[in-house]
């Protein structure tokens, strides 16, 4: 499907700075991402500027070449430089990370570090790089406290504060984009784990994060913001349906199930068990020394919808309780239709607790950056089963869904 170019400049968007780019179309063989869109229609939203790019190794072609290497030999394009995230532009630094500024081997063009930068800071990087326009495509997973949409959002203000533009080029949400689920951040939480209160899986592509954070949060001064979105993605689709390749977007995010279930099982991050890393399966099985088959046997007693609970056992080689070996939990996942991955994180800190004396919390109460609030750590310790926990999140989600629905692009 080839965009022409009063198409592409001619949609206004959320509070008429946002423009969202062609209607989807139906159901192709494949999904199309936002890039390829930009790249049928000659990159005409581009024409005239200097280009730079937020991304990192998921910035990919439907044929794996980086759309840095495709922007920069297009005579089209006029880019001038690369900006790296968390974990850096070529990926190659662990969470809590990154590469630093320097040149890209491949290309040459300057690259700049984002990574724990905001406000002026960034928007001083912006002015020194000489762009008009930031691109920003970077593959989300869906959950709040992923850091890559939180990037965005920065990126978002910087460029309003430095008067540059914003394009953001639209991919998949691999857990699907049906509903949004879990706790709403309380502002008093905010963290780069979380600026905004969204619910903790969002149920958004990053191109709606755009519309709505540029909606919603950045209030009398919103940036210049262009959104294009995909052609043949449904709301109901995971990243398998896609015909897409999958590239990890962090080090501990090799595959997709892995952030099918990353937005429950990231929360024992905030508890003295391994949440997986250092293992092949990071996210999808969590434990520490000491816990026994009982665990397993008290989360599928839950009964949560779904997912089943197997007895495991492993030796993380790095992180928490590296180089013992650790009992725990496996998730096996038997239906994604119905499966919440909150709600099962949140049936596993439970039953952590009930059945294991040596359960703790960060001291630092990371767990609640993680969910929000500080309600989820306190409903915990008071016993309060998941419904319960659920239940007093209710209200807040129900409210961000009626906020959500204004900036959905896709069926």
């Amino acid at each position: 499907m080839s965009l022409s170019r009063r198409g592409l400049l001619g949609l206004a968007g959320a509070a008429g700075a946002a423009g969202a780019i062609g209607a989807v179309a139906p159901r192709a063989e494949r999904v199309r991402t936002g890039f390829e869109r930009l790249a049928a229609d000659g990159y005409g939203l581009l024409a005239g500027q200097k280009v730079g790019v937020v991304t990192n190794p998921t910035g990919i072609t439907a044929d794996a070449r980086h759309l840095v290497d495709v922007l920069h030999a297009e005579a089209a394009v006029d880019l001038v430089a690369v900006f790296g995230p968390e974990h850096g532009f070529r990926g190659t630094a662990q969470a809590g990370g990154s590469e630093g500024a320097g040149r890209d081997p491949a290309t040459g063009l300057p690259v700049y570090d984002t990574y724990d930068k905001s406000g002026e800071r960034l928007a001083e990087v912006f002015r020194a790089s000489g762009v008009d326009t930031v691109v920003f495509d970077i593959q989300d997973v869906g959950a709040r406290f992923y850091t890559y949409i939180w990037t965005l959002y920065d990126c978002m203000r910087a460029a309003a504060l430095a008067g540059k533009s914003m394009v953001v080029l639209d991919r998949p949400n691999p857990v699907g984009g049906r509903r949004a689920a879990g706790p709403v951040l309380e502002r008093a939480q905010a963290s780069f784990v979380g600026r905004e209160p969204i619910a903790l899986a969002h149920g958004m592509t990053v191109a709606e994060l755009a519309l709505l954070f540029n909606g919603e949060f950045l209030g009398a001064d919103p940036v210049r913001l262009r959104t294009v979105a995909m052609s043949g993605w449904r709301r109901g689709s995971f990243f398998g349906e896609t015909g897409l390749p999958w590239v990890p977007p962090s080090p501990n995010m090799p595959t997709p199930d892995t952030a099918l279930a990353y937005a429950g099982t990231c929360l024992f991050e905030g508890t003295n068990l391994s949440e997986g890393r250092g293992t092949t399966t990071p996210f999808e099985v969590v434990g520490a020394e000491g816990i026994d088959r009982r665990w397993a046997e008290a989360a599928n007693a839950l009964g949560l919808a779904g997912v089943w609970f197997r007895e495991a056992y492993f030796t993380p080689s790095f992180s928490k309780h590296v180089g013992k070996t650790c009992g725990g939990v496996r998730l096996i996942v038997h239906d994604r239709e119905v499966f919440d991955p909150v709600r099962a994180g949140i049936g596993l800190l439970v039953t952590a607790r009930r059945v294991w004396s040596g359960f703790g919390w960060r001291e630092d109460h990371w767990i609640d950056r993680l969910t929000g609030s500080d309600r989820v750590r306190t409903m915990v310790d008071a016993g309060a089963g998941v419904e319960e926990i659920a239940g007093d999140w209710a209200a807040g989600l129900a409210r961000f869904e009626a906020v959500r629905g204004k900036y959905l692009l896709y069926g």
